[in-house]
């Protein structure tokens, strides 16, 4: 695993060491051992999930206000762009936003615990997985508005396909946000 930073304290893009030839390629996935040299403070995954989504369709921004969720995601098939916001209020990147292309199954990115998180598929069809560092919690579950002028994240021209709960998401200024 080798870590590549962002303009966001604390988050990183991560890419793995991928081995192939004629047959296919062999890649570790994930190790807690290096992935504990890039975040050094405890993390410990509780939750895997898999999602398919159709070209269009943006997810998000997710995050739970209480048992916030840590969550290393990657695109397995396909391509989107992934987002996310610092929620964190004590953080000096509070209120910014980085997004990425995750294209390719070597490349991940670690979204800590207080941002908020979404994709836009930008193929045919994607599949995404992310471990989680807690549970999903229904109740604690909020969703930041996708395209919340106030934070002027750059999704390019676009109509996405949402669902209800991110057709209603709040604003950044009405959004609940971590001390």
């Amino acid at each position: 695993m080798n870590a590549i930073g962002t303009n966001l304290k604390d988050a990183y893009l991560i890419t793995n060491n991928k081995f192939g030839d004629e047959r296919g390629f062999f890649m570790e996935s994930f190790n807690l051992k290096d992935f504990r040299k890039i975040v050094t403070y405890d993390i410990d995954f509780v939750q895997d999930n898999h999602s398919k989504s159709s070209k269009g369709v943006l997810r998000g921004l997710h995050y739970q206000i209480q048992n916030p969720q840590g969550k290393l995601v990657r695109c397995v098939s396909g391509a989107v762009y992934d987002v996310i916001v610092d929620l964190r209020k004590s953080s000096p990147t509070f209120g910014k936003w980085y997004g990425v292309e995750l294209n390719r199954s070597d490349l991940q990115l670690w979204v800590p615990p207080g941002f908020a998180h979404g994709f836009y598929t930008l193929t045919e069809t994607a599949e995404f997985l992310y471990k989680t560092t807690d549970y999903y919690y229904p109740e604690y579950d909020r969703t930041l508005l996708w395209n919340d002028k106030e934070l002027g994240i750059n999704w390019g021209d676009i109509q996405p396909v949402l669902s209800l709960k991110d057709q209603d998401g709040k604003s950044f200024t009405e959004c609940d946000k971590y001390e």
